[in-house]
């Protein structure tokens, strides 16, 4: 009796075990919306449950240094690419060789395998066309229209000490500026004088202008183009003196408690039905197996940056302390 009691206790606990390993812990950076509709995809197709927490970039970044010597998650999807390269620099991420990377350009992968590319972003203005009528204000169509002082505490953008977004910002002011920092820096005193506030999340200041709680708002394109199928009445503006774009990536963590698990998500998001998800969200997908949506805007019609993901990413604690300590100390709560 005694054996066939602990022959079921060792069923019992194998299949507890067996269950319990059938789960991901994920960080993402994409719109909850989003992460779900992916995740829940994911557990549908291999029964592997999604434990996902979503943060914005930069609270991502703080949270793998807070966690190096306890990972809680071990694979982390979306993000702008330079926090990518950020996680590798600062030994938050390890290298994944997957079998499935092939089907995105070569120039949208780490060399060292460390992260991959899902789908590029740009950068674009939105405005709420009632509450500009409201305001008599013409909608804003580049950089330099940004600062005129009719648009004083009519913008808002991210912060770049919490968004990619807004750190995405910085560079690509940088670059349209030839790269001179301190002719950037003079236009983002200038730009403060527009913002009424910075917020922590790159898509904050977006879903405020649909709203109408603000007139303008600075993020990416695929958010703005999101809020306006659904209803938002905005116009949406790539600018016309240069725009820089996310390179949205993945990496597999370093430590992270479910390494098995995490590459086999990490191979499905690369695959056709999770790119064909993705695409959905009106980005511009990367992999060659993905449908893409018409969005009506391409990246063959907008002036791009020459832009240099490990560039951005070897000097951005730099260019952030400059920005603190210059325009903006902290995001609003």
């Amino acid at each position: 009796m005694k054996k066939l009691a602990l022959s079921f206790l060792c069923v019992i606990l194998f299949a507890s075990c067996a269950f319990s390993a059938e789960v991901v812990k994920a960080y993402t950076t994409m719109e909850e919306p989003l992460a779900k509709a992916l995740f829940d995809a994911f557990e549908e197709e291999t029964g592997i449950r999604v434990e996902w927490v979503r943060l914005s970039g930069g609270e991502a970044i703080a949270r793998l240094e807070a966690e190096r010597a306890n990972p809680q998650a071990s694979i982390w999807v979306g993000g702008v690419g330079t926090q990518h390269i950020e996680a590798k620099l600062r030994g938050l991420s390890t290298p994944y060789r997957s079998r499935v990377a092939s089907s995105i350009p070569a120039r949208y992968r780490d060399p060292e395998n460390y992260w991959t590319g899902l789908y590029v972003g740009p950068i674009a203005f939105c405005m709420n066309t009632e509450r500009a009528k409201e305001l008599g204000l013409e909608m804003p169509k580049s950089w330099a229209d940004m600062i005129k002082p009719e648009y004083a505490k009519k913008v808002r953008v991210a912060h770049p000490s919490t968004s990619g977004t807004a750190y995405n910002m910085i560079t690509t002011v940088i670059r349209i500026n030839g790269g001179d920092e301190d002719k950037a820096f003079a236009y983002f005193k200038e730009l403060a004088k527009s913002v009424e506030q910075f917020t922590r999340s790159g898509s904050a200041p977006g879903k405020s202008c649909a709203l109408g709680e603000i007139p303008i708002a600075i993020g990416y394109l695929h958010d703005q183009i999101k809020l306006q199928r659904e209803g938002a009445k905005i116009q949406i503006v790539i600018p016309e003196d240069g725009t820089g774009f996310e390179t949205a990536s993945m990496s597999i963590l370093k430590g992270g408690p479910d390494p098995l698990n995490a590459k086999k998500l990490y191979d499905w998001v690369l695959g056709q039905k999770a790119m064909d998800i993705i695409a959905r969200w009106y980005v511009i997908p990367l992999s060659r197996l993905a449908t893409p949506t018409n969005t009506g805007f391409s990246l063959d019609h907008m002036n791009l940056v020459n832009q240099d993901d490990q560039w951005d990413a070897s000097n951005k604690e730099r260019l952030l302390a400059r920005w603190n300590e210059e325009i903006s100390t902290a995001p609003e709560k």
